[in-house]
């Protein structure tokens, strides 16, 4: 197999991001690296969750993708398909511990709390995705289902990934959303140890919230910090450690049916329809014609 085009594995300065790092004299620049110094408390939680991390699932190497960089276009696309087909079978797994998520869900929101959902990086951008999407689908308030991310808004367009480091940070946007008694906090991290995530999700707890890890490994951090687990083991990526890809896709499938599971429960659909649908354009108001008259017969020049 041919290899020459490969940067060598493990040589920094192949990595024009990276290369200046090792220059002599080189100072360290705080906008490229941890603004967190490892002498320091936040520094020391920093270790040990780099500790072991290895050793994850999610980070080993997938055998089924081993020489993934030799392969054709077609051959490619054809292994990355075949591994997300593994993924419907690694959430059906939990579907209890998602219907539990389903009914608490339904219970806050019925009693007039919220569904707030906290990660960073690709799952706080999921999070987002789904909150998002629950207003123009089930016309819900937009404060109904919240999201916080690492970073903030501006994370959703471009990585910040260092910010996912901080418990402080954390907390303190978890604290801005005022979790209580009536909401439900869902944390997601394909780790499960992220501090950020895993810190808003202890807060959110110690609030009186009901709280949920979704992650794709077992026996982490946050499923500690958490009053429920679902863990979705979809295992080795297709290239090692991009959990935007397998394991992603099941936060995707989680959120999904946790979110429209509670809007079913709750009324938002008649049927398979979704009849709370607000027509705010020309698509929705021709789907809004359609569900009635699905729903009650009536022709469509009724």
């Amino acid at each position: 197999m041919d290899r020459s085009r490969a940067p060598a594995l493990g040589n920094p300065f192949d990595e024009p991001h990276l290369a200046g790092l090792f220059e002599p004299g080189h100072k360290r620049n705080p906008s490229t690296l941890s603004r967190h110094s490892c002498r320091s408390p936040e520094g020391n939680t920093l270790k040990r969750a780099a500790a072991g991390l290895d050793r994850l699932i999610t980070e080993q190497v997938n055998p089924r993708s081993t020489d993934l960089d030799t392969k054709p276009a077609l051959e490619i696309a054809r292994i990355i398909n075949s591994e997300d087909a593994r993924v419907a079978a690694a959430v059906e797994k939990a579907l209890p511990q998602i219907a539990r998520a389903i009914d608490w869900a339904a219970e806050a929101i019925a009693a007039g709390g919220r569904l707030i959902y906290v990660g960073a990086g690709t799952s706080g951008r999921i999070a987002a995705l789904d909150a998002a999407e629950c207003p123009p689908t089930f016309n819900t308030d937009t404060k109904t289902v919240q999201f916080v991310i690492a970073g903030g808004t501006p994370a959703l367009a471009a990585a910040t990934e260092a910010d996912e480091d901080s418990r402080e940070l954390g907390i303190r946007e978890m604290r801005k959303k005022k979790p209580g008694r009536g909401d439900v906090v869902v944390g997601l991290a394909a780790s499960g140890r992220t501090p950020f995530t895993v810190a808003a999700v202890e807060y959110a707890r110690k609030q009186g919230a009901k709280t949920i890890a979704v992650a794709s490994n077992p026996r982490s951090p946050l499923e500690k910090a958490a009053d429920l687990t679902i863990v979705v083991e979809t295992g080795p990526e297709v290239v090692s450690g991009s959990t935007r890809m397998k394991a992603g896709t099941a936060q995707k499938m989680v959120l999904n049916m946790i979110s429209t599971g509670a809007m079913v429960r709750l009324g938002y659909v008649y049927g398979s329809l979704m009849v709370k649908v607000h027509p705010r354009n020309v698509k929705l108001t021709e789907r809004a014609i359609t569900i009635l008259h699905r729903a009650t017969g009536l022709s469509r020049s009724a």
